[in-house]
């Protein structure tokens, strides 16, 4: 079936709205936000996950369509809340990743052979980097990485996870806060 240009214009809430009683329709979201939502997991976890991820994100949110709040026109809040959830489930293959980062030097998005996504050599493949994040709480992990790799706003990060905005600040303060005293360790070589 073709869906018309009508409705892949619409708004994701109208999207999800329709979804219920067209069931194709959610397609359309996917084609919208998968590809951002891929590469926000690469960067966590690395491409071998992200696929999985990606999947069971957007299968948790088609289950869950109906419970969807259709007074919040972008969707994308929501679906990173999810794929936070899934992602908080292989929290293991996260650390593992942190960890062979720092004795390799070689994050997996640069493995000879595979696709390197855009825009993920920024924060993920700096060693010093990669150690301070791994000494953050997943919840403080979380918030940082939604507001610097996934850009979502304060109060984007705060309806994602389901946490209020002053939350979200107390804890991306805390996380920046240990990021840089990380780095500065790192330089001063302690």
């Amino acid at each position: 079936m073709t869906i018309p240009r009508e409705v892949i214009e619409v708004d994701d809430a109208t999207l999800i709205e329709r979804s219920l009683n067209e069931p194709e329709i959610f397609a359309v979201l996917f084609d919208r936000h998968a590809p951002l939502l891929h590469r926000y997991v690469t960067r966590r976890l690395g491409p071998n996950e992200a696929e999985d991820v990606v999947a069971d994100t957007f299968l948790a949110a088609f289950q869950r369509r109906s419970d969807y709040d259709r007074g919040r026109s972008d969707a994308r809040p929501w679906l990173y809340g999810i794929a936070s959830n899934v992602i908080g489930k292989r929290r293991r293959t996260e650390t593992n990743l942190y960890r062979a980062y720092i004795r390799s030097g070689v994050h997996p998005a640069e493995i000879p052979g595979l696709q390197v996504e855009d825009g993920v050599n920024t924060l993920a493949v700096n060693r010093p980097l990669a150690r301070a994040l791994l000494g953050l709480t997943r919840a403080d992990r979380d918030v940082l990485l939604l507001v610097a790799w996934a850009e979502l706003s304060y109060q984007e990060v705060a309806d994602a996870l389901a946490i209020p905005p002053g939350t979200v600040a107390s804890r991306l303060n805390r996380a920046r806060l240990q990021i840089r005293q990380a780095l500065n360790q790192e330089e001063r070589g302690e």
